[in-house]
């Protein structure tokens, strides 16, 4: 801690003091401390390896657009271990805490400000693309690219098949073409940036809005992307339940409005329904590949929070939903067969809802 609060206090040009650790992860140490003048600033360490290197070059690149998150006060890329000073955003509750809680109102206020506020970054972003690809570039410390550059959907598609006929399932025929066809779910037409691991607890819910954390896996990826995170909800995240279809349907609604002033395309129905389903059909394959073969044993989506559902609870939840898309037959086959032959040898019961929701 010392090391890394002497080289931000340095570049800040004051002494930091008192760090505290707020947790991290594997890849990043984060420490709030006090300034000399008695505020405080939020330090980011990277540890030096390629998976935290490239979410260092990620998050310092959408910090610096300015939009939506933290300040961004200054980057350090040429430390032992990379560092970003923040501004410190404080402690106000995220989207998550309120999920859990028991306050039905300030779970809608607060879903649907997190959705407008991601659209509105969205559409804040559209022509600053290159602007944060070449500040990603000049961040970089490792040749590793960074997570939205990554061609992690055909990663995903080669990987399933294999994944298939270890859980005993024959694959569809056809089901390679539509997973080709279902591509990166319209990024080529409508991009737009987002914070990436856009999940209910990587944001506050401050008197002044909503406010992202965690940029490490930003960048442009397709608006449907985003878009699937209100109607799933929540696609890579452990906060899931069981979100009423009308809140739900709120959120997404949100979150268009935003984005339509960018793409007017968007307004219409059929290019919306298209390119989200396409959207839910990414997300399942990528839960499907990452979670089907840690399956074997069924545990919680989260080491401490509670409640929390478990690994085998989100898989059937989104092979269910998933399992409705039938313009992609082979697809929604597949989906029907893991249900079948793999969630049924389970016997997990659904999905609860939302602790908070509960008491509507």
């Amino acid at each position: 801690m010392e090391t890394i609060t002497r080289s931000a206090g340095r570049a800040l040009g004051t002494t930091l003091s008192d760090p505290l650790d707020l947790g991290g992860s594997p890849r990043s140490t984060v420490l709030r401390c006090r300034t000399a003048d008695g505020g405080t600033v939020v330090l980011k360490a990277f540890a030096d390896e390629e998976g935290a290197l490239r979410a260092f070059a990620a998050e310092a690149a959408g910090l610096a657009l300015g939009l939506g998150g933290p300040d961004l006060l200054a980057a350090l890329p040429d430390e032992d271990r990379p560092i970003l000073v923040m501004t410190d955003l404080g402690t106000a509750p995220t989207l998550a805490d309120l999920l859990l809680g028991d306050d039905p109102d300030a779970v809608r206020d607060a879903l649907l400000a997190w959705a407008r506020g991601l659209g509105a970054l969205g559409a804040a972003s559209v022509d600053r693309r290159r602007e944060f690809e070449a500040s990603a570039l000049r961040y970089a410390r490792t040749a590793l690219p960074i997570w939205s550059l990554d061609p992690w959907q055909a990663r995903n598609a080669a990987s399933l098949p294999e994944l298939l006929e270890a859980a005993g399932l024959a694959v569809e025929p056809g089901l390679a073409g539509e997973l080709a066809a279902i591509g990166t779910a319209g990024g080529a037409d409508y991009p737009a940036f987002t914070p990436g691991d856009t999940c209910p607890d990587n944001n506050l819910i401050t008197a002044g809005g909503l406010r992202l954390i965690d940029f490490e896996t930003c960048g442009y990826q397709s608006v449907f992307l985003t878009a699937a995170y209100c109607r799933m909800p929540f696609s890579t995240c452990w906060c899931v339940f069981d979100l009423p279809a009308d809140l739900a349907d709120a959120a997404e609604r949100a979150y268009r409005a935003e984005v339509v002033g960018r793409y007017p395309r968007l307004a219409d129905d059929t290019v919306w329904e298209a390119g989200i389903r396409q959207a839910v059909a990414v997300w399942t394959v990528d839960a499907t590949v990452r979670l089907l073969a840690r399956s074997a044993e069924d545990r919680p989506l989260h080491r401490t929070r509670r409640p929390v559902a478990t690994v085998r609870q989100l898989l059937v939840h989104r092979w269910r939903q998933a399992a409705g898309l039938t313009e992609y037959p082979a697809f929604a086959a597949t989906m029907r067969g893991l249900l079948d032959r793999v969630a049924a040898a389970w016997d997990v019961p659904p999905l609860p809802g939302y602790p908070a929701l509960s008491k509507r």
